[in-house]
């Protein structure tokens, strides 16, 4: 299905890019949150009629992002959980916990933003992780897990 992007998509392609991608990514992904619609004429027409306001809220988001980033960046968060004397978890540190944190400490972060590379966090010790607020902006904290 070819589809026009309404906002910049990681890997697939920047605001007003008519590409193709497979119908249920579109329809069940994409076309519903409001990132693509149908590449019709009639979808193709209105894009343009509308992309100067596009880019104009694309800007405003990546500026909002990048201010976030600017205060976030840096910041280090506590999180203790129940370990073993060998300092393994008993459990995990996951996305969730980490933006649990992050709340706690004043940000408000999507938990899927955060970037865990290696999986759940599954031993004590300090892990510097990203948090991607927008496609373009990371920061860059620091996680310390501690037993309790």
């Amino acid at each position: 299905m070819q589809i026009i992007l309404l906002e910049k998509v990681v890997n697939l392609g920047n605001l007003g890019d008519i590409v193709k991608v497979k119908d249920g990514y579109a329809r069940n992904f994409l076309i519903p949150k409001k990132i693509a619609k149908r590449a019709t004429p009639a979808a193709k027409a209105e894009f343009e009629v509308r992309r100067a306001e596009l880019e104009k809220i694309a800007a405003d988001k990546l500026v909002a992002a990048q201010g976030v980033a600017e205060k976030l960046t840096g910041v280090s968060v506590l999180v203790a959980r129940k370990a073993g004397l060998d300092g393994r978890l008993f459990g995990s540190v996951g996305n969730a916990d980490i933006a649990e944190a992050l709340k706690a400490a004043g940000f408000v972060v999507d938990k899927s933003a955060i970037r865990l590379p290696d999986g759940p966090l599954k031993t004590i010790g300090d892990f510097p992780l990203d948090v991607a607020l927008h496609t373009d902006v990371l920061a860059s904290i620091n996680v310390a897990v501690v037993a309790e």
